[in-house]
């Protein structure tokens, strides 16, 4: 029989709160299980992370799911099973997930559980068919140059009729040079 606690404890209140607070930084979330992985392999990723401005957090569990439910998000609690890390993205969260999945082909003992992105869960597979779409700057960059399209081509058109006209004159005034020193001979 459990034994059902009357008081959370100040600490564990305080831990919650501060797990939080960290988790309201981002709608993106990326559940791993990093059982067998070294310190210095955690390390790496964590450093691979932070240059794509996210965040590697090993969690307690309990105190995560009841962060995420004070935080409204939907239902996690699949993924917050044995050994648990999270992957903090505040924006790019598909580039979280192509470091995470590319970390997993290296070493193979990181496994990639499942995501909250917004108010989606996803599963495994769809975190990396996720992690697999092109990130925010370059879906922004795409957009770019098919808007800057149209301007190139106008403003190449717009270079090329002065440039016709001067092809054209040295064309008809090499014609006639030509043709002056044919006649005099």
């Amino acid at each position: 029989m459990a034994i059902v606690a009357k008081k959370i404890q100040d600490s564990k209140t305080k831990a919650i709160a501060e797990l939080k607070g960290t988790l309201e930084v981002s709608r993106d979330f990326i559940f791993t299980d990093y059982r067998g992985l070294t310190v210095e392999q955690i390390t790496a990723l964590r450093k691979q992370l932070r240059a794509k401005e996210a965040r590697y957090a090993v969690v307690k569990n309990n105190f995560a799911r009841i962060a995420f439910e004070q935080l409204s998000a939907p239902d996690v609690s699949a993924y917050l099973v044995g050994p648990t890390a999270v992957a903090i993205a505040p924006r790019d969260s598909n580039e979280a997930a192509k470091i995470l999945f590319d970390f997993a082909k290296e070493i193979p003992a990181l496994k990639v559980k499942g995501a909250l992105v917004g108010d989606s869960v996803y599963t495994a597979a769809q975190t990396e068919v996720f992690s697999k779409l092109p990130g925010r700057l370059d879906l922004i960059s795409m957009l770019m140059s098919v808007m800057n399209g149209p301007a190139r081509n106008l403003a190449a058109a717009l270079n090329d009729i002065p440039a016709r006209l001067v092809r054209t004159i040295k064309a008809v005034g090499d014609k006639k040079s030509g043709g002056d020193a044919a006649g005099a001979a």
